[in-house]
């Protein structure tokens, strides 16, 4: 008796419940909805595609991709893509697995084009108007829109914070720990005086909260009554009638309190790599999304760079103080690692690579120099 082959349906969510095992379960609904998505489709166009081996690129996926595109209302470029992802990632996963091959059935040109959004943070005045609203109103809400805008963390990472989010990380050095979150990471955000009394703050309020709320959320620094999705209601509706009141003229989410920290950031001198690690970014083309960059802050870059130009390679002076260096071994050695350490903070502001190549050779052979110097200088011993 012949075994019975799984159907399209059974082979798809074998292979979402394995992704499970390490995905969240909102990335895993995501997945379940795009297959349903495209096998509900399959089922109405091919109803005889029975078998992964009779999938072909033409006409069963380019004819989805328009099916697609034809959807009314209309999917946006970004939905279209995270569809063609997710099936592409299950395509892949099922390619490894053995069945026919899978992977060329998507391709890079098949993908819509990137929407690219403009980053939006509030306009100087507005943000100070905000601050201030939402420290006068000074309530529970009030104050997580505040520490998100001091520190650019996520709404998210804000209600998922425990009430001992503040380390100590050195003398007078403080910083809040942003548990695993959308990203699966955690990391540590530098408080400064004023974000530290922000949670004081915080800590203080919860303490006059019905205990209810604080049964609901133990260990937390936001009390709530009810869930997570409750209080991200509660906190977009108390930010929403705080920019009304400040006389915002615009609409006002807490996401753009994160892109007004990243812009305030990037102009107070916090570099790129710094302001990634920031705001918990894998990829730093991420954070280039989040910051505005005006005439401006191209004018006032420009300037600076001119004005250093001209000192562009700054040398260091010696390690080794004059006079102190003496005509035997131990001073040759001495001044040989004045030299080298002089020839590698030079070679470290140069940006021909070739010339940087040239002299790190040159810096490994006064290592080696200095080597034989200490070997003979340990044998005269």
């Amino acid at each position: 008796m012949s075994q019975r082959q799984p159907s399209l349906e059974e082979i798809f969510e074998s292979d979402i419940q394995t992704l499970a095992l390490t995905s969240r379960p909102g990335t895993v609904d995501q997945y379940q909805s795009t297959a349903r998505r495209f096998l509900g489709y399959l089922r109405a166009a091919f109803p005889e595609v029975r078998q992964l081996s009779q999938l072909h690129r033409d006409p069963h996926l380019l004819g989805w991709f328009r099916w697609l595109c034809e959807q009314q209302p209309p999917l946006c470029n970004q939905t279209r893509i995270l569809h063609l992802t997710r099936l592409r990632r299950l395509l892949h996963d099922l390619a490894t697995r053995g069945y026919s091959p899978l992977s060329d059935l998507i391709r890079q040109e098949d993908f819509p084009p990137q929407p690219r959004y403009l980053p939006k943070p509030l306009s100087l005045h507005e943000d100070q108007l905000l601050q201030q609203e939402l420290r006068q109103t000074d309530d529970l809400p009030a104050n997580a829109l505040l520490l998100i805008r001091a520190t650019g963390i996520r709404i998210g990472e804000c209600i998922s914070l425990p009430s001992d989010c503040q380390r100590q990380v050195g003398p007078d050095q403080w910083a809040l720990h942003i548990p695993l979150g959308k990203l699966h990471t955690e990391r540590l955000v530098p408080a400064d005086p004023e974000v530290r009394r922000i949670v004081a703050r915080i800590l203080a309020l919860r303490s006059l909260a019905p205990p209810f709320y604080l049964a609901k959320s133990q260990g937390l620094l936001l009390p709530r009554r009810g869930g997570r999705r409750a209080l991200y209601k509660t906190l977009r509706s108390a930010l929403a009638q705080a920019a009304q009141r400040a006389g915002c003229s615009t609409h006002v989410i807490p996401h753009r309190l994160r892109h007004s920290f990243a812009t305030e950031m990037l102009r107070l001198g916090v570099s790129l790599p710094v302001l990634r690690e920031l705001l918990g970014h894998k990829d730093i083309r991420m954070t280039l999304r989040y910051v505005q960059v005006t005439q401006q802050d191209l004018q006032r870059e420009y300037h600076t760079a001119r004005q250093n130009a001209a000192q562009r390679h700054r040398l260091p002076t010696l390690s080794v103080p004059k006079g102190i260096i003496h005509a035997d071994l131990s001073g040759t050695c001495q001044a040989l690692a004045a030299a080298r350490h002089l020839l590698e903070m030079y070679r470290r502001q140069l940006r021909d690579e070739k010339a940087k190549r040239k002299l790190q050779r040159l810096g490994r052979r006064l290592l080696a120099v200095a080597s034989q110097l200490q070997h003979i200088a340990t044998t005269e011993k």
